[in-house]
């Protein structure tokens, strides 16, 4: 290693001028400090340090006149407390995880939008995770856990048994929307979809469908394939077992291509019912662009209600999930989990979803030949 002093005669010896430091210059290799202190709003304030931790605490002890000092200095300072030493603390960090996927769909869109906001309203912060839809979460999970968030909520994604069981070690509560897994620290918030299946299935032979086809989400997605099993129990009911089923991923576009070969097919279908108004959507202009009418060539049928749904030009009969209740069941749910109570058993819970009826099923039913 070089002395200081030798590296300085060998600069002499290469004509090198060394600048003596101006003790009056900054310190660059001083670390600056990024954060304002409680320490240091509390010495600007003139107060204590506990007495700044009082000030922000709500419900803490603490005069107006020492409240007014501290945020004063705080702002002048542009302070703001840590989240940490609370965490620390309490081990609660007051903070909700929503992981979703399918934002493209304007349901789950506004479900987010109202989770959020009633997670806020609860005292809690939220943390947005995005996964594509149906995908698992499980590579995420560490991330989500290492910000000691309170609880998760997924919706459009997927937890798998052993992800659930990794927030279980951590007593981090799980809810899932349209999901189930039986675990006692995960909560499955699900429409009745069984049930809107069989409301579609027994409409459509009210309406005098004879053939039968169904677009679903993706193969293996639970919601999609409850609804094909209510809608296929319907139908055996009335003793009709033929259905022609494809998939479409859940998306307008794809539907729309899946559509236009199951109404090409040599056994076109007169009925369709689709795992989402997007998708259903999609099926009717598929419908319109061979040529062929809703309501009185095709009938077709959504899931989820849609804002669009209503609109003249689409005028779609769906099953209408019930966000609102499934948001107020799940915060019910998660504050419970969060407080430390185990479900016991008692993880699923269905809300009903009642059917829509509008102009795509208005078809009057005709006798058969």
């Amino acid at each position: 290693m070089v002395s200081s002093q030798k590296s300085a005669d060998m600069c002499v010896q290469m004509g090198c001028r060394l600048k003596k430091r101006n003790p009056n210059d900054p310190d660059t290799t001083a670390v600056r400090k990024k954060y304002a202190s409680s320490i240091d709003v509390a010495r600007l304030a003139g107060v204590s340090q506990s007495a700044v931790s009082r000030a922000f605490t709500a419900g803490a002890s603490v005069s107006a006149k020492t409240r007014e000092k501290v945020i004063k200095a705080a702002e002048e300072l542009g302070y703001g407390p840590s989240m940490i030493p609370r965490i620390m603390l309490t081990h609660k960090s007051s903070l909700i995880a929503i992981v979703s996927g399918g934002l493209y769909n304007p349901f789950y869109a506004g479900v987010v939008e109202k989770l959020s906001h009633a997670i806020q309203k609860s005292g809690s912060n939220v943390m947005l995770f995005s996964v594509n839809h149906g995908e698992y979460i499980d590579e995420i999970v560490p991330d989500i856990l290492s910000y000691r968030v309170d609880g998760i909520v997924s919706a459009l994604s997927i937890v798998s048994p052993e992800a659930a069981e990794r927030c279980a070690k951590m007593h981090t509560p799980v809810v899932l929307f349209n999901n189930k897994l039986s675990n006692e620290w995960v909560a499955s918030i699900c429409s009745d979809n069984v049930e809107g299946g069989r409301q579609i299935a027994a409409l459509f032979i009210k309406r005098g469908a004879r053939r039968f086809a169904y677009i679903g989400g993706k193969k293996g997605n639970l919601a999609s394939e409850d609804r094909f099993a209510g809608y296929l129990s319907g139908l055996r009911q009335n003793g009709i077992n033929d259905v022609a089923v494809a998939y479409g991923d859940f998306r307008h576009d794809e539907a729309f291509e899946a559509a236009k070969k199951l109404l090409s097919s040599r056994k076109p279908p007169d009925a369709i019912f689709c795992a989402n108004d997007l998708m259903a959507i999609g099926a009717m202009e598929a419908v319109k662009a061979l040529g062929l009418s809703v309501p009185d060539d095709v009938i077709v049928a959504g899931f989820d209600d849609i804002p669009a749904a209503a609109w003249p030009s689409f005028d779609l009969t769906t099953i209408r999930q019930d966000g609102d209740a499934m948001i107020g069941r799940a915060m019910d749910q998660l504050a419970r989990m969060v407080d430390g109570e185990h479900l016991a058993g008692n993880s699923l819970h269905l809300i009903r979803a009642p059917l829509v009826e509008r102009g795509s099923t208005a078809r009057k039913a005709t006798e058969p030949n």
